[in-house]
């Protein structure tokens, strides 16, 4: 069964309006931030609407194992020169985990973090110290480390990084983002490939999750820039063949992919364009008239 998804959020209803606008998409799987990701500020978790949201979910075909949490992007635990904000961020990671353990959620999605002029093997290394710290409390929520586009100082960028932090935390998994892949300077025409040589280094069984974006960029650009399904460089018959790749079945697929408008540009009135990219995606067939059929959603 396709596992498929979108980033939604996490309101005044909590996961139960985030199972909401995931059901509105014809998803059957979902990706949220407990809080705004660039900033620490939270809410309590409400047990009654815990407790509507799980109800909610069983009515709708969504298994809370495969919801997946993201870590907000303030986190950085590759640089530690300024001590204070490294704790900082080690402590704010342990918070994130424990909103995870008790809204019952079994991954959190962590962008590695940025070396800000250390050297690529010292931050490496204070991400490997910072999680041991983190996995000393032994949450029930594991820790996806997100493969990243090597914009700026990311760590994480390449398969050689991503193999020493997992063999250094073997309690962690792997959370692939193909734009980032692409990006990167894998091309997603041989995602087969790149798949094998992951599984030599890594393992493939270390992925949890698998974002699916397309790129506004070309190969090795390291720009980090989504672009919508079937709309990007990489383009949809090469995002089809990651997410329907036989060793990746019971891996949840989560879209991030930009709001549209009247064009791909527009920044005006935006709308969610998860409905008809996973309608496109279990069709298996480009809507042509994209941003047309979304407007006419939303328009009604």
């Amino acid at each position: 069964m396709l596992i498929i998804g979108s980033h939604v959020s996490f309101g005044g209803e909590q996961l139960l309006g985030s199972a909401k606008e995931a059901v509105s998409y014809g998803a059957n799987t979902f990706m949220f931030y407990t809080g705004a990701p660039q900033n620490t500020k939270r809410t309590n978790i409400r047990e009654d609407l815990l407790l509507e949201a799980k109800n909610y979910m069983a009515q709708n075909g969504i298994d809370l194992s495969h919801v997946i949490c993201h870590a907000p992007y303030i986190i950085n635990l590759a640089n530690n020169s300024d001590l204070e904000k490294w704790q900082f961020s080690i402590q704010f990671l342990k918070n994130e985990l424990s909103r995870c353990d008790a809204l019952g959620i079994s991954y959190l999605v962590l962008h590695p973090g940025s070396a800000v002029g250390l050297p690529k093997d010292v931050a490496l290394q204070n991400i490997v110290d910072a999680l041991n710290l983190v996995l000393s409390s032994q949450f029930k929520c594991q820790i996806l480390l997100e493969t990243m586009a090597g914009k700026g100082t990311e760590c994480g960028s390449n398969l050689e990084e991503m193999a020493f932090l997992t063999e250094k935390l073997p309690l962690v998994g792997v959370c692939l983002d193909t734009c980032h892949l692409n990006d990167s300077g894998v091309d997603m025409q041989y995602f087969s490939e790149y798949l094998e040589e992951f599984d030599q280094k890594i393992g493939i069984h270390r992925i949890h999750c698998v974002h699916i974006n397309d790129s506004k960029n070309g190969l090795s650009s390291h720009k980090d820039r989504h672009a919508n399904i079937g709309f990007g460089t990489i383009g949809f018959d090469n995002l089809l063949n990651v997410i329907y790749n036989e060793k990746l079945k019971d891996v949840p697929k989560i879209l991030e992919t930009p709001y549209v408008g009247k064009s791909f540009d527009d920044k005006e009135k935006l709308y969610p364009p998860y409905r008809v990219e996973i309608d496109m995606i279990r069709k298996k067939k480009r809507d042509e008239n994209f941003l047309e059929t979304i407007q006419n959603i939303y328009n009604k």
